[in-house]
């Protein structure tokens, strides 16, 4: 059975989602703007997990004496995962997403470089290294290809305040709000995970396979593909049917939407900070926040410039599923259901594998048409168009600059951050 790649959820390696709308540009409008928000490439696991995945697989070999037809490669499976860092072929999604960039931003390429911020994770820092590879290759300089000297790195250290980052609302890092993900996937685990246990331990006699190793089972068809320079599929995804593989993804959805995203009432307010100085980008204008923006890097124009067309900032998928929610893209997907399985058609155009998959990008661009006065706004999310909402947007998905940034009163008014320290 050959196992879709999109059905990974967050552990999907990057794919153009379908769009409704037409993504090209239209002929009687120019870009003046581009801004891309991405997550790192295809990564090793967590250390955490990591070493649950290798506990797991020494438990069966030493545990199972027979292995059913199929699952026998588990006996001699001996591929060590890394931990943390981006894979090879991590780096080449980001080479491509790049030389992406390039081709759709190419006028405004020409005449100036980006200015790119990462988060400090070495994934993410790598990550964009290896775009900038790619943009600088798809224009002719491969002889120039180094770290821009002027990239601004954003600590992932406890105290320092980061826009790609989330960490500076305690309440939401480790109290209640942070527990309410876990409850919601729980309750989908009990509907769907017991009868593939039950098949896995009847396939493995003797492996005493629990509910949350069954997932750990599934997370291995993702990293053991994209540990693999061609994301060659891995043997561990034919162990599970395409039914099981959706479950799966919606598993993972529910994480991302009531952990970072509207399901949780303090996600949205992880992105107001971006969301404001992505606000400040598109109208030349000071960041006005209080929030989780570094006030000392937003004031100054080395670290903060006002003047450019093409912005570009790598991060994590939890960060970006809460800008997403701060910028209300997906205002009309409503609560996704913890008893039966939505597909991201039903929820009107969310999951995690739809939004935030390996390599997983944003773009917002202005663009200034023929047919109106005033710059228009549009946003993609992983090619796909994402129509606006609250501002009047046309039948591209479109809305005036103007009444964009009027829709942001969430953002503007600093979303709940004052339920942070209560």
């Amino acid at each position: 059975m050959d196992t879709p790649h999109d059905l990974w959820g967050q552990y999907s390696p990057f794919f153009s989602v379908p769009s409704d709308i037409d993504p090209s540009t239209p002929p009687e409008c120019d870009l003046t703007f581009g801004q891309v928000l991405s997550r790192h490439g295809s990564r090793d696991p967590t250390w955490r997990k990591t070493n649950a995945y290798d506990a797991l697989i020494y438990r069966i070999q030493n545990s199972v004496s027979e292995y059913a037809p199929g699952y026998e490669f588990i006996a001699d499976y001996d591929f060590p995962l890394g931990k943390d860092q981006l894979t090879l072929f991590g780096q080449r999604e980001m080479v491509e997403s790049g030389k992406a960039f390039y081709q759709r931003y190419k006028n405004l390429a020409d005449d100036s470089d980006p200015f790119f911020r990462a988060a400090g994770a070495s994934r993410v820092i790598e990550s964009a290294y290896n775009f900038t590879h790619g943009l600088l290759e798809a224009q002719g300089r491969s002889d120039e290809i180094h770290l821009p000297k002027d990239m601004l790195i954003l600590p992932e250290v406890r105290g320092f305040n980061n826009t790609l980052n989330h960490g500076g609302c305690p309440e939401f890092e480790s109290r209640s709000f942070s527990e309410i993900k876990h409850e919601i996937q729980d309750t989908w685990k009990r509907v769907w995970l017991p009868p593939v246990t039950e098949r896995l331990n009847r396939k493995l006699p003797g492996s005493k396979i629990t509910l949350d190793e069954t997932i750990y089972m599934m997370d291995l068809c993702p990293f053991h593909t994209v540990a693999s320079p061609d994301a060659v599929t891995s043997d561990f995804c034919r162990l599970f049917s395409k039914k099981e593989w959706r479950n799966y993804a919606y598993f993972e959805s529910l994480d991302k939407w009531y952990g970072y995203g509207m399901g949780n009432p303090l996600g949205p307010t992880q992105g107001v900070g971006f969301a404001n100085e992505l606000i400040a980008r598109l109208t030349g204008t000071p960041v006005q926040d209080e929030t989780s923006t570094n006030s000392t890097l937003d004031s100054s124009k080395d670290t903060f410039p006002l003047n450019r067309t093409l912005y570009a900032d790598f991060s994590h998928d939890n960060l970006m599923t809460s800008v997403f929610a701060a910028l209300g893209l997906y205002n009309a997907t409503n609560g996704l259901s913890p008893t039966h399985e939505e597909s991201p058609e039903q929820n009107n155009g969310y999951s995690a594998a739809w939004t935030v998959p390996f390599a997983g990008r944003m773009y917002v661009e202005k663009m200034r048409c023929s047919s109106d006065d005033e710059e228009l706004v549009r946003v993609l999310v992983n090619d796909r168009v994402v129509p606006l909402h609250n501002c009047g947007a046309d039948n591209l998905g479109r809305c005036r600059l103007g009444a964009f940034v009027e829709s942001l009163s969430f953002a503007r008014n600093g979303g709940l951050w004052d339920a942070c320290f209560t």
